[in-house]
Parts: C-alpha cells; sequence; structure tokens
C-alpha cells in the first residue's frame, strides 16, 4: 500500500500547471533577529521559467534575502481538507538588479495579474519598477500536495 504522503503528491507537469495558475506566493526569509518574515507576494517567471517576483530594493525582504538567501516560498489553495492543494518551493534567492531582468520579470507579473500587456501597461511597470530589484527562486526542494487525489476520504 503506497503511503499516504506520496498519494497525494503531484506529479512534476501537476506542480508546474500549479505555478503558472495565477496565485499568491507567500515567501518567508529569515530577519535580523532569527526570526521567519513571512510576506504574500504575485509572482511571475524568468526567461527560463525560474519562479521570481519583484518588490522595492530597499524592503526588508531584500536586505533580509542579502544577509541570507535561504527562502521558502507556499502556494495553497481550497476551503476544505478534501480541496487543499499546495506547493511548497525551498531553495536560494537570486537578487537581480540589471534593469532588463527586472523590467521582464515586472512585465510577468503584471501580464500574470492584470492581463493584456499594452503600451499603457509598459509604462505603468515601468513607473513601478524604477525602485525596484527582482528576485529568482532557484528551487533545489519540491513539495506538494493535492487532497483531491483522495477522493473525499480521509
Amino acid at each position: 500500500m503506497p503511503s499516504r504522503r506520496r498519494s497525494i503528491a503531484m506529479t512534476s507537469d501537476e506542480v508546474d500547471a500549479y505555478l503558472h495558475g495565477r496565485r499568491t506566493m507567500n515567501i518567508a526569509s529569515i530577519g535580523p533577529d532569527g526570526r521567519v518574515h513571512l510576506v504574500a507576494m504575485w509572482y511571475g517567471f524568468t526567461h527560463d521559467d525560474a519562479p521570481a517576483f519583484w518588490t522595492y530594493g530597499r524592503s526588508q525582504k531584500i536586505l533580509n534575502l542579502q544577509r541570507d538567501p535561504r527562502v521558502t516560498c507556499l502556494l495553497e489553495s481550497g476551503e476544505e481538507y478534501a480541496q487543499l492543494r499546495g506547493v511548497e518551493l525551498v531553495g536560494t534567492a537570486t537578487i537581480l538588479e540589471d534593469r532588463d531582468e527586472v523590467m521582464a520579470i515586472g512585465r510577468s507579473v503584471f501580464e500574470r495579474y492584470n492581463g493584456e500587456w499594452s503600451e499603457g501597461a509598459a509604462a505603468a511597470v515601468a513607473t513601478m519598477g524604477a525602485k525596484r530589484v527582482a528576485v529568482r527562486i532557484d528551487v533545489e526542494k519540491v513539495v506538494s500536495w493535492d487532497h483531491t487525489k483522495l477522493g473525499g476520504t480521509y
């Protein structure tokens, strides 16, 4: 009999589809006092399809990641036990400051959550991105669960 843990794990394709859905990513970094600093962020992808987000260069999460690049990210959905699905990404954050990379990730985030790209969107992203950096998540470990695979049983 397969383990319950194994029976609810998502396949690689399912994880990829879940990550490419329009969700909010909870991002955990380590604060200066050693406590977890947890924030919810919209995210996009780099040109090579790594999960990434952008944020102000002087934000607490960037200060934390400069000091310690370890990061854990969580995406989850479902209101009832039988519907719970999620993906945890454990890895290392790489802060990107190259303007072209930052703007590409900004565009990815914008398109995922706001829709079509246009001249107006490009201007808005350029304005928003002026003081931002991007963060690529270099994933080292993936943990996933999909309780819908249990067929309503516990």
